[in-house]
């Protein structure tokens, strides 16, 4: 089973450096991973917690979108979507608010900081804080559960937030037993070197201290004026100076290798120059960034573009979030029929089934048929109908030389000694076919039981 890694930026502002080396890069790094299987999305239910600017929400979402792309993420073999694609998202909050205690919520620290910044200013304590901020771990914890994502990369401010959407989802499970436990439970992973990037003053860079690095935006004249207002002490060439004091170790750490790093930091306690050492973080940066900005630029031009590799995205996660939730609905009874209510008269649905036909062309071959007769697999042609009746005893028999295997990119094939003897329809995507193979495993096993 493949390691699922989620993660999301939410979607108020452009990109910047922080975002790019916290978030963007080790997660891209991670889908290369060929056991992960990755889920990126763009926050915008989050955005609209502190957003009120449409517009600019909707450009964050292309910029965040190309940035992505840019960097090197493959749509093709990722889950790249929107979260306000996802209609069970805000579905399964709902679901989780449910179970979640008010007091974990009062302990959150975005809550706290808010309270604490009121009581500072003399206002009431709650004055400002909407409901979307109170209850943002829970959101953030929907969207980690509906995919049961194994690992989150996370800075080290959102490891709170991991806990909470374990804690969140381990009461759900108690709550709602299940031979397998409804949601896995996620763990935080953290770069420590890069983690936290610093911003322009030292602390976190965010665009809420306005201390951040413009990774694309404005271009490398941008890039440059920003390297350039990173705050230094007061000491001049020639003087001794302490790297790990330095705000512009942390950022250069990010981009340089371990070696160059050796070379920055003996090169500052010999009597680098601030202005040189600048210049040579800014150059480390670029070395990295400008090829992406390339990129970037060219599907900022196209957004439509943009736009269809997110509708493309939506659609295979909600392959597989359409199913799980309409599971969850029943474990907590919405989608459960009343015992009490009147029995229908139609008859209990049929078990899978095998059914014998002749072709156009006046051979003879089967079909598999699941409990609601969808076709799983049809055969292929056989000149006498004995034949055919052979293949469907051994199929009913369910011998150990019967098999079901993935063929190709997105079908399957049905095999008998490992002879090909049926194929599946072709699946729309690998989810898809992943979920039809699984159909078919279940429906030969309930033949021949």
């Amino acid at each position: 089973m493949k390691t699922r890694v989620l993660t999301g930026i939410t979607t108020t502002g452009t990109p910047h450096l922080g975002n790019y080396v916290g978030a963007i890069r080790p997660a891209i790094r991670a889908s290369l991973d060929p056991n992960v299987q990755a889920f990126f999305f763009l926050a915008d239910f989050h955005a609209l917690i502190k957003c009120e600017d449409p517009e600019r929400l909707a450009r964050s979402r292309t910029e965040i979108a190309a940035t992505w792309l840019a960097a090197g993420l493959d749509p093709e073999k990722v889950f790249f979507y929107r979260q306000s694609d996802i209609l069970e998202i805000p579905e399964l909050s709902w679901f989780l608010t449910c179970v979640t205690a008010k007091g974990l919520m009062n302990r959150a620290h975005a809550y706290k900081a808010s309270v604490e910044a009121n009581v500072t200013k003399g206002l009431e304590e709650d004055d400002g804080i909407n409901m979307g901020l109170f209850s943002y771990p829970i959101l953030m914890a929907a969207d980690i559960l509906m995919f049961n994502a194994h690992k989150v990369p996370v800075g080290r401010d959102q490891i709170q937030h991991l806990e909470m959407a374990r804690d969140i989802g381990q009461r759900f499970n108690h709550l709602y037993p299940s031979e397998t436990p409804w949601f896995e439970l996620p763990e935080a992973v953290i770069d420590e070197s890069v983690a936290t990037l610093t911003g322009l003053d030292g602390r976190k860079m965010s665009k809420s201290y306005h201390n951040t690095i413009p990774l694309f935006e404005g271009g490398p004249k941008a890039l440059k004026s920003a390297v350039s207002k990173i705050v230094t002490d007061s000491r001049a060439p020639g003087e001794s100076k302490d790297a790990n004091q330095s705000n512009l170790l942390p950022i250069f750490q990010a981009f340089a290798s371990p070696a160059q790093t050796e070379i920055f930091i003996d090169e500052l306690s010999q009597g680098l120059g601030w202005g040189e050492a600048k210049q040579r973080l800014l150059t480390v940066i670029e070395q990295e960034v400008a090829p992406m900005r390339e990129s970037y630029d060219q599907l900022m031009a196209k957004p439509d573009d943009v736009e269809d590799i997110l509708r493309m995205g939506a659609k295979r996660a909600r392959e597989i979030a359409t199913p799980f939730m309409a599971k969850l609905r029943q474990a907590v009874g919405i989608g459960l029929v009343s015992t009490t209510a009147k029995k229908s008269k139609r008859k209990s649905p049929k078990g899978p089934r095998l059914v014998q036909f002749r072709d156009e062309e006046g051979q003879f071959r089967f079909k598999l048929l699941s409990t609601q007769g969808q076709t799983l697999c049809t055969s292929v042609a056989f000149k006498d109908p004995k034949q055919v009746g052979v293949i469907l005893r051994q199929l009913e028999a369910r011998h150990d030389d019967v098999s079901v295997k993935a063929e190709g990119e997105l079908t399957y094939v049905l095999l008998i000694d490992d002879q090909a003897v049926a194929y599946g329809p072709t699946a729309e995507s690998l989810s898809q076919r992943e979920s039809l193979l699984a159909d078919t495993a279940r429906s030969l096993e309930e033949l021949a039981v």
